[in-house]
């Protein structure tokens, strides 16, 4: 059997080859058909579909027949300070940094781009927007909105500032990120805002305010007339332009003129939300009387309104009283009299305080004092009567416990107005004893009035009949007004005989 020794190989349309002799690279084949003799021939195929070429030994094979492979061949070779952007057709594809990649020409357009990664990580704009929509493994992207700005930090470093608009970056070996902040927001929080005051202040003088106190100073931070931050003393704050910046030295007063109470107690609801932690407020109410406290020492009465006090550094506290007639109920107040009978007396009291200085100075606990002297005056003013004498003159236990009353709150700036018993509560077996005393006094009362009443109308008959007996004429009078009263209960009378006759009759039948 005779062996052939001519070997042929088809390359196709879409196809490439690279011919081997006895594993030595010859030449590129283009599609078509090919013959040639001896047994030792090879050829390795291509599909150009795929551009990037995966040829075996290629540095090899670039050092020994660097020309004519490079007529086949976008070759990109990256240092390890570079990176490279490879277009293929509407494609692109990213090279990492020490790597040597090949891919195909003539199929479709192809080329690279190199980039100096010590120069810059950004990608240039050009290339942004070519590469829009296509994900790179070595390539991060950012959108920056209208109304933010970015901050560009490589190694956590920050770098520089990122107007609105579209980035990317190489991120190689390197974390690179991008710190969106919103413009329309007067107080941004940086992130490490001391460093960016400290190490960046190129980028604090293009686009911020920035804020240092010192240690008895505050601030007020406003955007377009409203309130927006209140910085405490020895704060550092970063703020964007525009705003407006209002320093107050509070070393030697800290209470706030009535413009600035106006504003951040009186105004707004955010504004009072700000300053809730920065000011102790104070609201005294009209005929109330204030008093303020800076370091457990007294300072001064306070005025009836609203009053506010930076709180930083000292300590604030004040109390209000109010000056108006006030009223003291002492109740359910058992008490023997003078003749040891048991009572429940409930009394009233009406004060005001003249003097809250000396009150609060003087005294820990006002009404807990006041309370306790009405006690000792009622005991004291009850104790000393009998039960007859209370029940006769009630207005001497007011006004022995006024006097004393009045006496003992007179150096604690405190004027008591009145005093009144309102109940004097007896026990049941009293009542009834005393409902038994007035009954028969009562008894007593009515049979005297009858008395008098009888003695008069005997008294009264007596002198009738004297005057009858000497003047017979009245008799006569009498004795027909009784006739009268007779005959209006008798229908008929029949009269015989004369008028004597008539009551002589009478007479004698009134005697049978």
């Amino acid at each position: 059997m005779q062996i052939s020794i001519w070997k042929t190989f088809y390359i196709k349309p879409n196809e490439i080859g690279i011919l081997y002799h006895r594993s030595d690279f010859k030449k590129i084949l283009q599609p078509g058909t090919y013959t040639y003799f001896g047994r030792h021939w090879q050829v390795k195929t291509y599909d150009l579909n795929q551009p990037e070429s995966k040829i075996e030994n290629l540095e090899l094979l670039l050092r020994l027949h660097s020309a004519e492979l490079q007529q086949y061949l976008l070759v990109v070779r990256t240092a390890f300070n570079q990176a490279a952007l490879v277009r293929l057709g509407q494609n692109w594809v990213s090279v990492a940094p020490n790597q040597l990649r090949a891919f195909w020409r003539g199929f479709i357009d192809v080329e690279s781009h190199l980039f100096n990664l010590d120069e810059s990580l950004e990608l240039p704009t050009e290339f942004v927007q070519q590469v829009r929509g296509i994900a790179l493994n070595e390539i991060k992207k950012f959108q920056i909105s209208e109304y933010e700005i970015g901050l560009l930090y490589v190694q956590n470093n920050f770098v520089r500032s990122l107007e609105p608009g579209e980035y990317a970056f190489w991120v190689v070996n390197r974390d690179v990120s991008v710190r969106t902040q919103s413009r329309i927001i007067p107080n941004p929080q940086f992130p490490l805002e001391d460093v960016l005051i400290e190490q960046h202040p190129e980028f604090v003088a293009a686009y911020c305010e920035a804020v240092q106190l010192q240690n008895q100073q505050v601030a007020i931070v406003r955007y377009q007339g409203k309130v927006v931050s209140i910085l405490a003393p020895c704060s550092r704050k970063l703020f964007w332009r525009g705003v407006e910046i209002e320093v107050i030295d509070i070393t030697t007063d800290a209470k706030l003129p009535s413009r600035l109470v106006a504003e951040l107690v009186s105004g707004l609801p955010e504004a009072l939300t700000l300053s809730r932690n920065c000011l102790h407020i104070c609201e005294v109410p009209a005929q109330y009387m204030g008093l303020l406290y800076i370091n457990q020492e007294f300072q001064t009465q306070l005025q009836p309104g609203r009053h506010a006090w930076w709180v930083f550094g000292r300590s604030l506290k004040t109390e209000v009283f109010d000056q108006r007639l006030q009223t003291m109920e002492v109740s359910g107040q058992d008490i023997l009299s003078k003749d040891k009978v048991p009572l429940r007396l409930n009394l009233t009291a009406g004060y005001r305080i003249l003097d809250p200085l000396t009150a609060k100075n003087r005294l820990s606990d006002l009404t807990s004092y006041l309370y306790k002297e009405l006690q000792f005056a009622l005991r004291g003013a009850v104790g000393e009567k009998t039960l007859d004498a209370l029940l006769e003159d009630k207005g001497a236990i007011d006004r022995s416990i006024f006097d004393y009353i009045r006496q003992k709150t007179s150096d604690y700036g405190i004027e008591v107005d009145s005093v009144g018993v309102k109940d004097i509560i007896l026990p049941g077996e009293i009542k009834t004893i005393l409902g038994k005393v007035v009954e028969a006094e009562k008894a007593a009362q009515a049979n005297g009035v009858r008395r008098r009443e009888e003695t008069a109308a005997t008294r009264s008959m007596l002198n009738t009949a004297k005057v009858m007996e000497d003047n017979p004429v009245a008799l006569r009078l009498k004795e027909l007004e009784v006739l009268e009263r007779i005959a209006e209960k008798i229908e008929k009378i029949q009269v015989n005989g004369s008028l004597d006759s008539i009551l002589t009759d009478l007479i004698r039948i009134n005697r049978q």
